[in-house]
């Protein structure tokens, strides 16, 4: 085996099909144990956990589709500067953006892991899709969702970060998740990159242009005071948060009502299944007493028959006897007598 970091081992292990991790890993730690410069390496993989089958499932996704995930992260970054410039259309338009981006990703997530040879249950299904979602509301869950390296499945309730203890191998490898403090958002598109260091400069700029315009006007004007920039208040906050809450929780409650109208027609098809069980276990509990029953009557039929075809046997010896004594007999009668 080629000289290999931990990094390198590892993200092949956590590309597996979920079945193949634990051999994949024994092969790997022994592979590393044989070589002489390599040898500490080999606890070094023993020691790396095997993932749940949510958090496999989205690593399939990183390995397969990393964009949906960079779209995710991106759209998460245009929410989180939304909220923080309390724009509620904007976060309106986001949370619906979310929602569709959401329900592509969970199908793509599936479609690879069954590629892998894993069907993935409606169960694992919903905790790939929190995962996703907690990936758009902390800079941190995306960057452990983007690594590939995903242990376990991961929640927010967007207040707190998310809680992200055991839920990443090496997580010392994780990028830095600092974020700029985001700016305001005013064109109803998500912020870039480019567009920020474009305001940027146009900051400065209008700065340079607005002084060079005071030091134009009148000493008497320059003592008017400025009119003061309103700060979005606790409440306007807390409104906007609502806003998305609410918006989140209707989309909640339109996928219970789908679940449970799929429910209702499993159960309904689940019961039919179990009457017509029912009933062909009665009819071949039936039709075993009849099988038996003509069972018996073929073997009482089939003695019935041997007797019979000994009387046949001894009906046709008596009838040759009688025969042969007809035929003496007569013999004898045609003898005249002296």
């Amino acid at each position: 085996m080629s000289e290999q970091t931990l990094a390198d081992i590892a993200a092949q292990l956590y590309a597996l099909p979920f079945d193949e991790f634990v051999a994949a890993r024994t092969a790997a730690a022994k592979a590393a144990a044989a070589a002489k410069e390599q040898q500490g390496l080999a606890g070094e993989v023993r020691s790396l956990p095997k993932p749940s089958v949510a958090a496999w499932t989205v690593n399939m996704l990183a390995a397969r589709r990393p964009e949906t995930l960079r779209e995710l992260a991106g759209l998460g970054q245009s929410m989180r500067a939304a909220q923080s410039s309390l724009d509620a259309t904007e976060l309106r338009r986001l949370g619906q953006e979310r929602r569709q981006v959401l329900s592509g990703a969970v199908k793509a997530a599936q479609a690879a892991a069954e590629q892998q040879g894993r069907k993935i249950s409606g169960a694992i299904a919903t905790e790939v899709e929190e995962t996703l979602r907690a990936a758009t509301a902390d800079a941190g869950a995306a960057a452990a969702v983007q690594s590939g390296r995903l242990l376990r499945a991961l929640s927010a309730d967007g207040v707190d970060v998310v809680d992200l203890s055991g839920a990443v191998a090496l997580p010392g490898l994780l990028p830095a998740t600092a974020e700029p403090a985001p700016a305001p958002v005013r064109s109803g598109k998500p912020a870039r990159a480019g567009d920020a260091a474009g305001a940027a400069t146009g900051a400065k700029a209008a700065i340079g242009a607005a002084t060079a315009k005071t030091a134009a006007q009148p000493r008497l004007r320059a003592v008017r005071p400025e009119p003061r920039r309103s700060t979005p208040s606790a409440v306007e906050r807390a409104r906007a948060l609502l806003e998305e809450a609410e918006s989140a929780a209707a989309a909640a409650a339109r996928e219970a009502s789908e679940r449970e109208e799929e429910l209702a027609g499993a159960t309904t098809r689940a019961t039919g299944l179990e009457d017509a069980v029912r009933e062909l276990r009665k009819e071949l509990a039936q039709r075993e007493l009849e099988l038996k029953a003509a069972r018996k009557h073929r073997e009482v039929a089939a003695a019935r028959a041997q007797q019979a075809a000994r009387y046949v046997a001894k009906a046709r010896r008596s009838e040759d006897l009688a025969r042969e004594r007809v035929l003496r007999l007569g013999d004898t009668g045609n003898t005249p007598d002296r």
